[in-house]
């Protein structure tokens, strides 16, 4: 997202989300898709003990006065223990809430810089977090979909001056579905028009990339099987990781992709880790990281 050049940039994460919610595990996929020149490829940050979050859009901010980016998967509060100042309707919610505040208040501050008129539509956000984990009291796996929008007023007595505030947090369940819903896979993109078939689109119309990687083992059949009865949560997780392992080079072409796995007891695995360097445990900007999130510099499985 370009501006003058002496005021702070966005840059901007665009691509696409897979996510089965299989036996005892979720899996996760998502492929870059480049929006600009300096965009940045969708990052995965450990929230809190139960959650994970996928970041796309203005997740990364340069200052012009500072010579590295502020990128907003770093540096997160701590988030181990409900605030008691916020009162939602239930403990799932306040749980939400705290997550959305915190990306809030990190965003404040950069929003507010922001003086040029922004070229978004309506109810398009800004920023955007999908939210993969384990909802508390043993609800089980849950999928969230939270957009930061922001809204903007012109200041006539400066010209081309523009006021930039960002709004509270929207919140969408995208998983569990309602009852009787099937239970299948999830595909997102951000942008939300970003063009191309959905995986689950491929495997209806049998595509001849898919459906080679199908028929290549019994139990990819299987997992395709449970996926097209929308009873995907059925399925064995490593087969479900590894079918998407295969798959995801026929989707996503010469973009990066990164393939991970969460489970409520296993934690969290790369199955295909990010190609940017990741970043040591300890360094400053990792010190607030809360102590209980789930380890995200595990080994890639082999």
């Amino acid at each position: 997202m370009r501006a003058q050049e002496d005021e702070i940039v966005a840059n901007l994460a665009g691509g696409r989300t897979i996510i089965q919610v299989a036996d005892d595990a979720i899996i996760f996929a998502a492929i870059e898709h480049p929006l600009e020149a300096k965009s940045v490829p969708p990052r995965v940050v450990a929230i809190d003990s139960r959650h994970i979050g996928i970041l796309f859009g203005a997740s990364e901010w340069q200052v012009p006065a500072q010579p590295q980016p502020i990128r907003l998967d770093r540096s997160l509060p701590r988030l181990s223990a409900p605030n008691p100042n916020l009162v939602p309707s239930s403990e799932g919610d306040q749980d939400l809430e705290q997550i959305g505040v915190a990306f809030l208040e990190k965003l404040r501050p950069l929003v507010s810089q922001l003086h040029h008129k922004i070229d978004l539509k309506p109810d398009e956000p800004l920023f955007q977090i999908i939210l993969v984990g384990y909802a508390p009291q043993d609800y089980g796996p849950e999928v969230w979909q939270i957009d930061f929008c922001v809204e903007q007023e012109s200041v006539a007595t400066q010209g081309d001056f523009w006021q930039t505030r960002p709004l509270r947090p929207r919140f969408t369940q995208l998983y569990p579905p309602e009852k009787h819903q099937p239970k299948t896979l999830l595909e997102l993109r951000f942008p939300a028009d970003l063009p191309g078939v959905p995986l689950l689109g491929l495997i209806q119309q049998n595509d001849p990339g898919i459906a080679r990687v199908r028929s290549s083992d019994p139990h990819f059949n299987k997992v395709v099987d449970l996926i097209e009865r929308g009873e995907a949560q059925k399925a064995d997780p490593t087969a479900s990781a590894d079918f998407l392992r295969d798959a995801l080079p026929l989707i996503a072409g010469d973009s990066q992709f990164i393939l991970g796995m969460y489970g409520e007891r296993s934690g969290f695995q790369w199955i295909v880790p990010p190609a940017e360097p990741r970043v040591k445990e300890k360094t400053t900007e990792d010190k607030s990281r809360p102590a209980d999130a789930p380890s995200l510099m595990r080994k890639p499985k082999p």
